[in-house]
Formats: structure tokens, sequence, C-alpha cells
């Protein structure tokens, strides 16, 4: 089971809001308990109306990412055609937020789409 830190999540969720009606994307870092612990926004990325990107030439050789988070402006927490492209290129766990932006208001998935379980830690 995937787990997120709360910090993390509350960091998701107020980016999310805050960047509402446009959508923003972040990478996806681990602690060392492996627990999704941080978001790293990169410059140059896109937030739009409907659409966000991350300039993979902007991510530092050095750091390491585990996945991705973006957010839908939307009730839809579920994988577009476009989201499951950019997920085979950010790593294994995908996070979507969704409006209105909430606890549970969000998706976590595998490359494919797949729903993966997970537990919010403190």
């Amino acid at each position: 089971m995937l787990r997120i830190k709360r910090v993390a999540l509350e960091f998701m969720l107020n980016l999310a809001r805050n960047m509402y009606p446009r959508e923003f994307i972040g990478l996806l870092r681990e602690n060392e308990k492996k627990e999704i612990s941080e978001v790293l926004l990169l410059p140059r990325s896109t937030y739009g109306r409907g659409f966000s990107s991350i300039d993979h030439y902007m991510v530092p050789y050095t750091v390491k990412y585990v996945g991705s988070v973006h957010s839908h402006p939307t009730p839809n927490a579920r994988p577009s055609a476009g989201d499951l492209l950019s997920f085979s290129k950010t790593g294994g766990v995908h996070i979507i937020v969704a409006y209105p932006f909430t606890e549970n208001n969000i998706g976590v998935y595998s490359n494919n789409g797949e729903k993966l379980e997970y537990e919010v830690v403190e």
C-alpha cells in the first residue's frame, strides 16, 4: 500500500486550490521510509486550463522521483489518455487531485492507470 505524508498531501491540495481553474503538475519524491513526502515543482512547467506539462529538460539529473501529481479542475479524478501518456514518462505512482481539492477527491494510479490503494500518514 502506498503511503502519503499528510504534509505532502496538504501541499498538493493547496497547490490545486491556488492554481484553480488551471492545472498544476509536479514530481513526487519519497523519504527513507518509502512514503510520498515531497512535491517537486519545476521551472518552465506549463499550468493551463485543462492541461499541464513538465519540461523534462528541467529535471536535474541528480533528482530521484517516483511519480507525478497533477490537478483536474473538475470532480473527475480518473486519468485521461493524455495523463496515461504522461504517466509513462514520470515514474510508477501518479496522483490526481480533483476539484474541490479535498482529501476525498484524489485518485492514485499506476503507470497503466490501475487504481492503487493508499493511506495518509502523519
